[in-house]
């Protein structure tokens, strides 16, 4: 006899007692392990590069991880980076982000190569998130991708080492990132 396996919730999350990092996805609770350093290189300068620009142009607020995105009940993920323009900053509440944001940005990692391009890449296209970067610190390569009709299209990519060594964003105007600033 099978037994069917606990969807997780939202509300169950928060019931939640220990310090460790969790995300929900699809209804299943799934740990997430502390980033090495490189990573956290790598995400403090590419979100102090997005926020300083944002700040700038007042077009919103940019967060970095831990912060939970709550997409549904059964799906409360969280981004390495998020993006949030001015004009719908309603979703942010004091304990989480409801709802899709405008931008999200995902550092993978070997352990985290297939839940972060595959499964939240698909849970990010269908809640509607316009832009998802995949960040690939081991290549210092950088994806951009532009949600279009229900699906993802890369609009721009580089690495370090090719000729052109910078994305830019569609979402957040103007934004053009130099990878040898984030590697």
């Amino acid at each position: 006899m099978q037994t069917k396996e606990k969807l997780w919730t939202y509300e169950d999350y928060l019931m939640i007692e220990d310090d460790k990092r969790y995300e929900v996805l699809e209804g299943e609770l799934m740990m997430a392990p502390a980033p090495g350093t490189y990573h956290q290189d790598i995400s403090r300068n590419l979100e102090y590069l997005m926020w300083s620009y944002v700040k700038r142009k007042r077009l919103g607020v940019v967060y970095d991880a831990p912060i939970d995105v709550v997409f549904d009940e059964y799906n409360v993920l969280q981004p390495d980076i998020v993006y949030v323009c001015k004009e719908r900053k309603k979703i942010i509440q004091e304990r989480a982000i409801m709802g899709a944001p405008d931008l999200v940005v995902e550092i993978v990692s070997p352990s985290t190569l297939s839940r972060d391009t595959v499964r939240k890449m698909k849970i990010y296209e269908r809640f509607g998130v316009r832009e998802f970067w995949i960040v690939y610190p081991d290549m210092k390569c950088v994806e951009v991708l532009y949600l279009e009709g229900n699906s993802y299209r890369v609009v721009d990519e580089a690495c370090l080492e090719g000729q052109k060594g910078a994305v830019s964003s569609m979402v957040i105007k103007g934004f053009k990132v130099n990878l040898k600033d984030i590697f």
